[in-house]
């Protein structure tokens, strides 16, 4: 499998295959890569697949992506990453083996995916944990070390540096908006001691952090002489490892391959929803796939005018789903190449105005008239709404919900009739509601439980440098650290 940059030059070698573009993030032209073609996956691979565990699931589908790492070495990857010990966060009632069971909500008709089984209780933890696999893997077969550089709005950090932590060859710079997280995900983050781990909490907002992520990532230069790579979902094995669980969760809400089901992803930087266009576009029979956004409905307004207008710093909301606090949604550029029908002139054009901080606009195009071709609906949901989602749920089915799966329940509870009848609609579950107590003490009146291993993690001591948004102060920080 060879691999194309959205706009068209993916430098050298001319055809990456995947250990080439693993540890680098975005291609040389400021693009983001993508397989030349999608594999199509036919009912005989279906078939085959509906009874495979998760690890022998993700092998299958990986190997489709990854040709160039010997199937044996994958496979004990595959098998090393999805297994119970990690993924032990698994509720009462569901089969820890599963890894990600399904919730039903209502029985057969709406369900959660159960994402948030992993050491961090997000569903960052389902593909941060194959990359830390494949990154120790890579860098010990060409005798290389790397020092990431990634941004996160809330779950990514916490979940790369529990994947990252202790891995030889590896260091881990870590930029998060100052202040903006919870207190639940700050402690996470910064309670971390690993000398292979630096945290920097960046006086604005994550498209601020973001922002410096990829500017360092274009300076060619620099990134070249300080083995700069990314784990952000700008890299490409996070979206390849999501695509998974769309299958398995296909395989868990249908009783057979003749079925159709439909998903409802809450989608800050579109990379997770990403991974379900990917699989519908391999063949996996997803009849819709509902994205939701919380006030920074920059993608719901795209897919309701064409419009894509991403917004600055000030005009950013901060809101109680702060991991979907987010105006530039990188993956999104990933799409927009489908949707242009794979011309990467296009895109840069496209992105050139993003770029300069100006909206493109699709909306008189043939473009946006294919739209529908890709089964996209969506919709966004406010603090209200969040507030007395998590209240239904809990009245109604028991369960307490973190604040951005209660955006996508609320989305799919409002846009469920655009699912076909009789076709299951499954809400990804993003994270665990620990993570969110103060909004769960809002609506709830209570605090959410935290599985007795993350017990009083708040009161551990923190490790963090807060800095300006400064390229070239970060810079110089990672140049002093490495």
């Amino acid at each position: 499998m060879k691999y194309i940059s959205t706009r068209g030059h993916a430098g050298q070698p001319v055809n990456p295959e995947f250990c080439d573009i693993l540890l680098g993030g975005l291609a040389p032209d400021g693009g983001l890569y993508l397989p030349e073609s999608y594999p199509q996956i036919g009912r005989a691979e279906l078939d085959a697949w509906r009874s495979l565990s998760y690890a022998e699931l993700a092998f299958e589908i990986l190997s489709r992506f990854i040709t160039d790492i010997p199937a044996a070495d994958l496979k004990a990857i595959c098998d090393k990453t999805y297994t119970a010990a990690v993924y032990c966060h698994v509720r009462p009632g569901d089969n820890a083996a599963d890894i990600t069971p399904v919730r039903w909500i209502e029985p057969g008709k709406l369900g959660l995916l159960e994402l948030s089984n992993g050491p961090t209780l997000a569903f960052k933890d389902m593909a941060m944990q194959l990359l830390g696999n494949l990154f120790e893997y890579v860098l010990a077969r060409r005798g290389e070390t790397i020092n990431i550089l990634g941004a996160t709005s809330g779950d990514t950090g916490s979940a790369a540096e529990y994947a990252m932590r202790g891995k030889h060859g590896v260091r881990v710079f870590m930029l998060s908006p100052h202040g903006k997280m919870s207190a639940f995900q700050r402690a996470q983050m910064y309670s971390l001691q690993d000398e292979n781990i630096y945290n920097i909490a960046v006086t604005g907002m994550f498209d601020d952090a973001q922002d410096i992520v990829k500017a360092v990532s274009n300076d060619l230069a620099f990134k070249a002489q300080h083995k700069i790579g990314a784990v952000n979902s700008i890299n490409w094995a996070r979206v390849a490892a999501q695509i998974v669980y769309y299958f398995k969760g296909y395989f868990a809400a249908t009783e057979s391959n003749d079925e159709q089901v439909a998903f409802c992803v809450p989608s800050g930087n579109f990379g997770n929803i990403c991974a379900g266009h990917i699989a519908r576009q391999m063949g996996l029979p997803i009849a819709k796939l509902l994205l939701a956004t919380n006030e920074n409905d920059v993608l719901d307004e795209f897919f309701r005018t064409g419009i894509y207008r991403p917004r600055k710093t000030a005009e950013t909301r901060i809101t109680s789903s702060p991991s979907m606090d987010i105006s530039k949604a990188s993956n999104f550029e990933r799409f927009v190449f489908d949707l242009v029908r794979r011309d990467p002139v296009k895109v840069a054009e496209l992105w050139a105005e993003v770029d300069a901080g100006r909206p493109f606009d699709l909306s008189q195009t043939s473009y946006f008239a294919r739209l529908a071709d890709f089964g996209f609906v969506s919709g966004s949901s406010s603090h209200a709404d969040r507030i007395a989602t998590i209240r239904a749920m809990f009245e109604r089915h028991g369960l307490i919900i973190d604040t951005h799966t209660a955006d996508g329940v609320k989305v799919a509870w409002e846009m469920g009739g655009e699912v076909p009848e009789g076709v299951p609609l499954l809400v990804l579950e993003t994270a665990l509601a620990v993570k969110f107590a103060e909004t769960i003490r809002e609506a709830l009146d209570r605090d959410p439980e935290a599985p007795p291993d993350l017990q009083g993690l708040e009161a551990l001591p923190q490790r963090v440098e807060v800095m300006e948004p400064d390229v070239d102060q970060i810079k110089r920080f990672i140049t002093d650290h490495v």
